[in-house]
């Protein structure tokens, strides 16, 4: 989806994206030699989940995984509802 929309400076050269940077933490912010300006959003991601887009073979099986699901290619396994007390080692 493209958009298209005519943001005026302040006094001080800021420009409010308002709904346009919903869900958006921060902009990677760069110029090109015709002198636009291209913000490329960014999103945060918590610490603790770093881990998986570090470990490339895990960060494959999810999007494999996400992708199989979104065919409908998917296979219930029950309830796992008897493990929920089971110690974690």
């Amino acid at each position: 989806m493209r958009t298209t929309v005519t943001l005026r400076p302040d006094t001080k050269g800021r420009v409010a994206l308002g709904k346009l940077a919903l869900g958006v933490s921060s902009f990677h912010a760069t110029t090109d030699d015709k002198g636009r300006i291209i913000l490329e959003p960014y999103t945060e991601i918590p610490a603790s989940e770093k881990w998986l887009f570090d470990n490339k073979p895990a960060l494959a099986a999810v999007k494999k995984g996400l992708s199989q699901a979104a065919a409908g290619r998917i296979k219930s396994l029950g309830s796992f509802a008897r493990f929920a007390n089971d110690e974690i080692d």
